[in-house]
């Protein structure tokens, strides 16, 4: 068959009744089950290591397999599946669904050779995080100005519900889809450690995925369908100098007794340049593909100044005028790029420092940080953190005690070629639920599941999507759900289902 989509081929969509479908399935069905969800503190494995006794993973991955039973869609079966590692001990749960081909007015019939299309979301979160505006709260759900506050709504316990509401809208005008499968996760936040394993003993139940649907990234604006074309790596780890057993007098220590600030300092210093952020070490770096390079430059033409307003800089009053911190650049396509494609260092975390309010005259025994190291997508994360532990802890300054111990890391991903039919797709979803057509961005987080399935499933198309906008401040306070978004997001992803050759 001819990659590109031929449209006498296709059943015809009525794409205005496909968006009136989904906005009633949002606001009947899919906001009250978020609201339930953003009130449940399930946080990731790695911030809450008795999860398992909390229960809270488990609470939130059964109502969504309640809400979706309730659903009663034609032919999907669905199920909770829990594997146990090595040692015995659980692994986070995973909900797992499947639905046949559909003709349109039926079943197809089975075709061996028939594709799948992958559906991808999780269910578990970040941790509180400090700051949120006095009238909400992580566990708190608020609708405002068309926006559903509260932690996970947007990163991305939508997922579950846009996925299947996607489905019915296209079952309502009978309208012909591919298999589908879903595959929802409660460790991302955490690195996807416990993935693997649940791809592995569902691998001939995936069968040959052709599309996948990843709906847990971001948005340039709110003005139309992103692609998300790559992601960034991570390596992470706690850095660590020790200089004494225990405090001393900084009275009568300091001077001779080296400070363990100064030292990580230096020791960070091996890796960053302050002056600029740029990471020293050349293995941290690639070179940009020549795609990506163009992409850039047509979203920047889109995007522009945004890219750099749309964060909350401090300021402060100079002379009767507000003077705000400077981004690194005001370049778009530099701004685009260093988010992107270039290695960047956050200290996301520290210990062995008192509060101010019990801060003595004490020199400290030791410093500790929590580091985030971004990655570019086609930097090997394994790698980088064995080149990070040899950086930092050789030949430490005043031979002091410095280690570095990795916490979790994953590659990055760059997506593949785009197919006729999948672009084509695309412009069409874009141009009938927000009037105008899709763009590409590369973005700055990570999701471990999208590099195995690249290397599990080389040929599929990737549909990398997500409702991550300006200022929806996934991981920090007041993280919003921009409803208006994720209704017609969720109307393109049913049209793409549709048009998969």
């Amino acid at each position: 068959m001819n990659d590109r989509l031929r449209p006498e081929a296709l059943a015809p969509v009525d794409t205005a009744a496909l968006g009136r479908h989904v906005a009633d399935s949002w606001r009947q069905h899919i906001v009250p089950a978020l609201q339930s969800y953003i009130e449940i503190p399930a946080k990731s494995p790695m911030f809450a290591p008795d999860w398992a006794s909390q229960g809270h993973l488990k609470r939130v991955l059964q109502r969504a397999a309640d809400w979706v039973q309730a659903r009663k869609v034609p032919g999907l079966t669905l199920e909770i599946i829990e594997l146990t590692n090595e040692s015995g001990q659980a692994r986070t749960p995973v909900l797992f669904f499947e639905l046949p081909a559909s003709s349109g007015t039926g079943p197809a019939p089975q075709n061996p050779s028939g594709q799948t299309c992958l559906m991808y979301g999780h269910l578990d979160k970040q941790p509180e995080f400090s700051g949120w505006r006095s009238d909400l709260g992580p566990w708190t759900p608020v609708i405002d100005d068309g926006k559903l506050y509260g932690r996970g709504g947007a990163d991305d316990g939508y997922a579950v519900y846009a996925a299947i509401a996607s489905i019915q809208a296209l079952q309502a005008q009978g309208l012909p889809h591919p298999r589908i499968v879903g595959l929802i996760e409660t460790c991302e936040e955490s690195g996807s450690y416990d993935l693997l394993p649940y791809v592995d003993a569902l691998r001939t139940r995936l069968g040959d995925v052709g599309l996948v649907i990843c709906l847990d990234s971001g948005a340039g604006n709110y003005d139309q369908l992103w692609l998300t074309t790559s992601l960034r790596g991570m390596a992470s780890g706690v850095l660590k100098v020790q200089v004494l057993t225990e405090g001393i007098h900084s009275g009568d220590a300091s001077g001779l007794v080296p400070s363990s600030f100064r030292v990580m300092r230096q020791v960070l210093d091996r890796l960053e340049d302050s002056a600029t952020g740029r990471l020293l070490p050349a293995s941290f770096h690639c070179e940009v593909p020549a795609e990506r390079l163009a992409q850039a430059l047509a979203t920047a033409a889109i995007l522009g100044d945004e890219l750099h307003k749309r964060f909350p800089w401090a300021h402060a009053d100079c002379g009767g005028s507000s003077q705000f911190t400077l981004p690194t650049t005001t370049d778009p396509v530099e701004a685009l790029l260093n988010r992107t494609w270039r290695p960047t260092l956050s200290v996301t975390g520290a210990d062995g420092f008192p509060t101010l309010q019990n801060a003595g005259n004490v020199l400290r025994p030791y410093t500790a940080f929590k580091l985030s190291l971004r990655l570019p997508p086609l930097v090997d994360a394994a790698q980088a953190v064995q080149d990070l532990k040899a950086l930092l802890e050789d030949n430490a300054p005043y031979q002091a005690v410095v280690t570095f111990e990795g916490s979790g890391s994953a590659t990055g991903w760059n997506a593949p070629l785009t197919a006729p039919w999948f672009h084509d797709a695309m412009q069409s979803a874009s141009q009938a639920q927000f009037g105008a057509g899709y763009g590409t961005i590369g973005q700055g987080g990570t999701i471990p599941l999208m590099n195995m399935l690249s290397q599990g499933f080389p040929k599929a198309q990737m549909m990398v999507c997500g409702v991550l906008g300006p200022r929806s401040n996934a991981h920090g306070p007041n993280e919003f759900l921009h409803l208006p978004y994720a209704q017609k997001l969720t109307a393109a992803v049913a049209q793409v289902v549709s048009a998969m050759p």
